[in-house]
């Protein structure tokens, strides 16, 4: 007779969990096993280009509160859009210096279709460069205020805005910008401009919504750049974000993407990453970050100063946007950290 019992089975060892079984620098012993494991990777793929067009021919300024970066006119921005494509930077974004005599409580020059980035833009198509062109859709390089919006009173007007945001984005497309970013913050205007690219026949231009902008101190040196600071009248606290809010942002970010928006940006980078995972964790959809002009001089002039070592530097902070969860990052630093990562093999 059979028995049925049958002999146990040995037990399975249980998995070692500690010390000297485990060993985390096993994966750290060389470059090779180091890139071999990487969770996050870096490309001149992953950068927008931030770029500054002012009036002439062959001319560039020197941004005194940017070290290294400088106002270019349209002809030299070309040149520089040429660059970025020799780099494999896949896009520019292109921000006017305004002639402080075109400066409006109206915003005018931003519905001329001869402003500088409307020029800019055509330049750079018409060199048949393979890059994309983004336009800031914000009435603050063109108000004599200095604010994002039309003021009305001490009000910014949120629905007159919108209405000259969309006189704006429509000059834009049709000087060629492939991607519009409205950053002004006005609620609604995201479905608004849809409606109104889609009447215009632009129907392949590109929303990147300036979905979670906060009002942060660190914008200081750009409003330098475009000469807004020294109009600016009062804050911007009643349109940009509360630096204490993350949940608002997701809300901000949920409307603008049921309104049509191709992409949505946080802006600034560094200080709000734990916004960048949230949104691009919870939304699933293109989320950019925007390394800002305070975040960038902090890093250049801590590196003159000695303190840092500046290549360094500008690549763990790019980094750092990517394991947060940006899909791509506009910096300063866009040229050179695509030559630091050309010159690593990347």
């Amino acid at each position: 007779m059979t028995s049925r019992n049958k002999t146990p089975a040995a037990p399975v060892p249980h998995a070692p969990s500690s010390f000297p079984a485990i060993r985390m620098r096993r994966n750290r012993k060389a470059p090779w096993a180091r890139r071999l494991v990487t969770e996050t990777t870096l490309s001149a793929s992953d950068l927008v280009w931030p770029m500054f067009v002012i009036e002439g021919v062959a001319k560039r300024i020197k941004i005194d509160s940017m070290p290294g970066v400088e106002r270019l006119s349209v002809d030299l921005i070309v040149e520089a859009a040429r660059d970025a494509v020799r780099l494999g930077i896949p896009a520019i974004a292109l921000f006017p210096y305004t002639d402080p005599k075109l400066r409006t409580d109206e915003a005018h020059e931003a519905f001329n279709p001869e402003n500088l980035v409307c020029r800019a833009t055509r330049a750079v198509k018409a060199a048949q460069l393979d890059i994309g062109v983004i336009l800031d859709v914000a009435l603050d390089p063109y108000t004599s205020h200095g604010h994002d919006g039309l003021l009305i009173g001490e009000d910014i007007a949120n629905d007159a805005t919108i209405d000259a945001l969309i006189r704006q984005a429509l000059v834009q497309a049709d000087a060629g910008a492939d991607i519009l970013a409205p950053s002004d913050m006005m609620d609604g205007r995201i479905g608004a401009l849809r409606q109104a690219l889609e009447q215009a026949g632009h129907h392949n231009t590109q929303l990147m919504s300036y979905a979670a902008k906060y009002a942060s101190a660190f914008y200081g040196p750009f409003r330098d750049a475009v000469g807004s600071s020294g109009f600016l009248k009062g804050d911007k606290r009643t349109y940009q974000m509360d630096p204490a809010n993350s949940d608002e942002a997701l809300r901000e970010v949920a409307l603008d993407i049921a309104e049509g928006a191709d992409m949505v940006m946080v802006k600034p980078g560094m200080p709000y990453l734990d916004i960048v995972r949230r949104v691009s964790e919870t939304f699933k959809v293109p989320t950019l970050a925007y390394q800002v002009s305070g975040e960038y001089t902090m890093i250049v002039c801590a590196a003159e100063a000695g303190g840092l070592d500046l290549d360094k530097c500008v690549l763990e902070s790019l980094l750092a946007f990517k394991r947060a969860g940006a899909s791509a990052v506009f910096t300063y630093f866009a040229p050179h950290a695509a030559k630091l990562l050309h010159g690593a093999g990347a």
